[in-house]
């Protein structure tokens, strides 16, 4: 398959410049393995047998090989983890190994802090999917001063759908019709039937973890407490799963890193009080929600509410466009090394979708709205959070599925369709 450029590929070349060993982290199918390959002289792919088998009984190979050594799917070989770190402390050099995992086993290894630099990578972002160039920097709206903001896109809505339901996984995205359908449900019965195993991890009813599952995604992006997932999940089951289940579920998904859950901003200089701390519900890919749903493109532009499995504000076809941005906002983030949150009041007053904060505490505020012209309503909240930061607010913008990228004349918000929203 031919390699389509990701946006983490420039940073994985300036931290291998300057560290011994760095792990790229993610969930199965994301392009861990294509993206470190590239960089890598010696790749030893423990997801082959004999592999595993050569490295269990000559550990001192890895010293041996041609660096970069490539230690693909460490998990399944967590002393593998262990032997890079021993390497690290006995003076191996910058560049020397990389590591791909798809899952994070209990904790039976050191943890590598100081030793293994770690970087999660996602499925694709929009920017990546090479639909359209883009013409607004994420680094630049990042950066101090204002960043330039300009361009048109052809790109509509009925397209967003079909990139929600097409999936950033690189190879099931590039299949067509009921063939990526059937690949993006093996993949999520593999989750089920295979993954949680392979953790240690047996699930003894998999129809409540697919009931679990599939009412996670109907909560996408929302701040839903877990009872209330359980609840529309067992609807009907008189013999409910226990708290200590589901949040075995939870974990495990983490551990696979399958939830993609948005932490709440709590205001880092203290500006702001009563800010709600639960976090937003997004899976790894939108694809996977829309697929636990049954929904297709059409789907969600003609019926954008389908059979509510519970009680929602707003549309699913909103709900999953917002997954869609937050997950390219992250991509991009991941590159700037800035955290990503959601900002909201706990009487719900105030809320804002994407937060996204630098080292030094100062932040992009991002909202998403399906329109495409937004409204003053739609920037009220950009604006109450301006006065609250001031200079702490690096610039805000709204997300949309519209034409034009322009900053408001009466604000200053900039107004950024997401197909040019790039790197």
């Amino acid at each position: 398959m031919t390699y389509a450029p990701r946006a983490i590929d420039p940073r994985l070349v300036e931290m291998l410049a300057g560290l011994p060993a760095v792990a790229v982290e993610g969930p199965k199918a994301v392009g861990k393995t294509m993206t470190a390959a590239r960089l890598a002289r010696t790749i030893i792919r423990l997801d082959r047998a004999d592999e595993a088998e050569l490295l269990a009984i000559d550990p001192g190979r890895l010293g041996r090989e041609p660096a970069p050594v490539l230690v693909d799917e460490w998990q399944l070989m967590p002393q593998s983890w262990d032997l890079v770190r021993r390497a690290v402390d006995d003076g191996a050099g910058a560049g020397s190994f990389l590591l791909t995992g798809s899952a994070t086993p209990r904790a039976t290894t050191h943890s590598g802090a100081g030793r293994i630099v770690r970087v999660r990578m996602r499925p694709m972002s929009f920017a990546e999917r090479q639909i359209q160039s883009p013409t607004v920097s994420f680094a630049g709206l990042l950066a101090d001063g204002p960043a330039e903001i300009g361009g048109r896109t052809e790109v509509v809505l009925e397209e967003y759908a079909e990139e929600i339901v097409r999936s950033g996984f690189p190879a099931i995205r590039g299949l067509e019709g009921v063939h990526r359908r059937d690949a993006l449900e093996s993949y999520l019965t593999r989750i089920v039937e295979h993954d949680f195993s392979e953790l240690g991890h047996v699930v003894r009813r998999p129809r409540v973890l697919e009931a679990w599952l599939t009412a996670y995604a109907a909560v996408t992006g929302t701040t839903a407490t877990y009872e209330t997932i359980l609840d529309a999940a067992t609807q009907g089951i008189g013999d409910k799963p226990t708290r200590p289940t589901t949040a075995a579920y939870r974990d495990t998904l983490e551990r696979l890193w399958i939830l993609d859950e948005v932490p709440a901003w709590v205001g880092s200089r203290n500006r702001l009080a009563s800010l709600t701390q639960a976090s937003k519900h997004f899976l790894a890919d939108p694809a996977l929600a829309a697929r636990l749903l049954g929904v297709g493109a059409g789907a969600l532009i003609d019926k954008p509410q389908p059979g509510k499995i519970v009680a929602r504000d707003g549309t699913l076809l909103g709900a999953l466009f917002e997954h869609l941005v937050a997950l390219s906002v992250r991509v991009h983030a991941e590159v700037e090394r800035a955290r990503v949150l959601h900002l909201r009041t706990k009487g719900g007053e105030h809320e804002v979708d994407l937060i996204v904060e630098r080292d030094d505490g100062k932040v992009l505020a991002i909202e998403i709205k399906l329109n495409r012209v937004p409204t003053d309503r739609d920037v009220r909240h950009l604006r109450w959070l301006k006065e609250k930061l001031g200079d702490d607010l690096l610039d805000a913008v709204v997300v949309t599925t519209g034409p034009l990228a322009y900053r408001r004349p009466q604000d200053g918000i900039a107004v950024v369709p997401l197909a040019l929203l790039g790197p």
